[in-house]
């Protein structure tokens, strides 16, 4: 590893125990990667790609350190459960329509027999006239 990799990493573990002892110098003190990327000056993205491991030993001294929930996770779990309700909004709509098709299918049915099955003869108003002779 080289010496400007190490440095950063050494950078990244001192900025963790600062924001885990809430003693933040160069960020907003929130225990999240943004600030600790701020508070080792060290680029967002060079902590997701390069050392993600120490991002996800970062957060996981934030749950155990500090009792607390990391922001991501927290984000992640309304996502989850704003999925979960509308999943189950849908598949109760969708159970809606399928008695909804099942009663129209039904009512068609009986109608279509109903019509096919006259009761007696049709009763042909004086101006019409039948195309065809009825079959009486």
């Amino acid at each position: 590893m080289n010496q400007q990799l190490q440095d950063e990493r050494t950078r990244i573990r001192t900025a963790m125990d600062r924001l885990l002892a809430g003693q933040a110098t160069a960020s907003n003190g929130s225990l999240t990667v943004v600030a600790l990327a701020a508070e080792a000056d060290v680029h967002r993205m060079a902590i997701m790609k390069r050392h993600a491991d120490l991002k996800n030993e970062f957060y996981e001294r934030v749950r155990t350190e500090s009792q607390q929930v990391p922001e991501a996770e927290k984000r992640l779990r309304e996502t989850v459960t704003k999925l979960k309700r509308t999943i189950t909004n849908k598949n109760a709509e969708i159970e809606r329509l399928r008695q909804l098709v099942t009663n129209l299918t039904l009512a068609g049915a009986v109608l279509t027999q109903t019509s096919e099955t006259p009761a007696g003869p049709n009763p042909t108003p004086g101006n019409v006239i039948p195309l065809r002779p009825r079959n009486s």
